[in-house]
């Protein structure tokens, strides 16, 4: 079965009571037992809801995986998986990563015992350099957000299998559309379902993706005893955008190389980051594992003041001044003071989210309005 058929069919069956071809919102807590243990495979929904279930399964057929989770939040689905360690076990992971996933590392999980480092893991020299004994994960995000950089995930198999460490790989920019990191070696794939998934910025939701049944079972019974669940009515939400994945995803690369293509053409900007550029350090690398270049673009002004970048992320009016990415809709966003804030200023300075820098989460707009919208603001 090929994506898109995927993407509308897979996991999703006709409802047995009614034959409603949309999965029902099963809105319920608990459920009735003929006899103590005698049920129907479901008891409370906490641990299983049917359509969570059929998200889960429509989730697992689209990254190729046996095995699907879902989460309240994506930050949920990150903190399942660094509860596999204990504390003196050792994680590395990129050093231009989202926020948020620094700061639940940094504030949450160095206080538990857990040795986090960063590094540019476009370099494998400079991750391999850390490998020690006690090194248990390596948490891949590629591209990155939000500066795109690329990493070789294939490459970061071998050198996980070589180890013995597990390797998960946040897939939210690129979707399963454009990339399967489990074909490529990893062992979990993880999504901000709450992004490209979703679709349409109705949604808060995290997933996780795998195929090994044992790891699948230590993350669900984290899962069910933490309880970061999301309800059915979002489960129901999300199927119904992973529809229409696959046209989504088609029309924001074919945006995203448009509105790249014009920015680098502006005499206000200074640089455009692109994984689809010729130039850009990770475009052979992108080439390799993605199908397309994604819809996020960032770019940095001649005049590197938050001032300077604060007039043209005021001055849109398509492209809505938002956190978050993913949407139908375009947004815009300033790294520095909103998805990366937690991240302090020395440090994201020297991965290149500078005041200037801004981040555009292109949407399926006419690419000619977005354009304008931009032209406008940097005038």
């Amino acid at each position: 079965m090929k994506f898109a058929t995927k993407a509308i069919h897979a996991g999703i069956e006709p409802d047995p009571t009614t034959g409603a071809i949309m999965t029902p919102i099963y809105q319920t807590s608990t459920y009735v037992q003929a006899a103590p243990g005698d049920h129907k495979g479901y008891e409370y929904s906490r641990t299983q809801n049917p359509t969570r279930t059929a998200l889960q399964n429509n989730l697992a057929a689209l990254e190729n995986a046996k095995h699907a989770l879902c989460f309240s939040s994506g930050m949920g689905a990150i903190d399942c998986v660094v509860k596999l360690l204990k504390p003196g076990d050792e994680v590395i992971s990129t050093n231009d990563l989202y926020g948020g996933t620094y700061r639940i590392f940094t504030k949450i999980f160095e206080a538990y015992g857990i040795k986090f480092h960063f590094v540019p893991m476009t370099d494998i020299s400079a991750a391999e350099k850390l490998v020690n004994k006690s090194t248990k994960l390596f948490w891949v995000e590629t591209p990155t957000n939000p500066m795109l950089n690329v990493v070789d995930i294939a490459e970061y198999s071998a050198l996980a299998k070589k180890h013995n460490i597990l390797l998960a790989v946040d897939n939210t920019f690129a979707t399963p559309y454009l990339q399967t990191p489990l074909d490529l070696g990893a062992d979990i794939v993880m999504h901000s379902v709450t992004k490209y998934l979703g679709g349409h910025s109705d949604v808060v939701m995290g997933a996780l993706c795998l195929n090994d049944d044992e790891l699948a079972q230590r993350l669900a019974f984290i899962q069910n005893s933490c309880g970061a669940v999301p309800g059915p009515q979002d489960c129901f939400l999300v199927l119904r955008g992973i529809k229409t994945l696959h046209l989504r995803m088609q029309r924001h690369c074919e945006n995203g190389e448009i509105i790249a293509n014009w920015l680098v053409k502006q005499p206000k900007v200074d640089k455009v980051y692109w994984p689809g550029f010729p130039t850009h350090p990770g475009h052979a690398v992108a080439k390799k594992q993605m199908c397309g270049f994604g819809g996020m673009v960032s770019f940095t002004l001649k005049d590197n003041s938050i001032e300077a970048a604060t007039k043209v992320l005021s001055g849109t009016k398509l492209f809505s001044l938002a956190e978050s990415l993913g949407g139908v809709e375009s947004l815009i966003g300033h790294p520095a003071t909103m998805t990366h804030a937690s991240i302090p200023k020395a440090e994201r300075e020297k991965t290149g989210v500078v005041d200037s820098l801004i981040r555009l989460s292109i949407g399926i707009e006419d690419a000619e309005d977005l354009i304008e919208d931009l032209k406008n603001s940097l005038s």
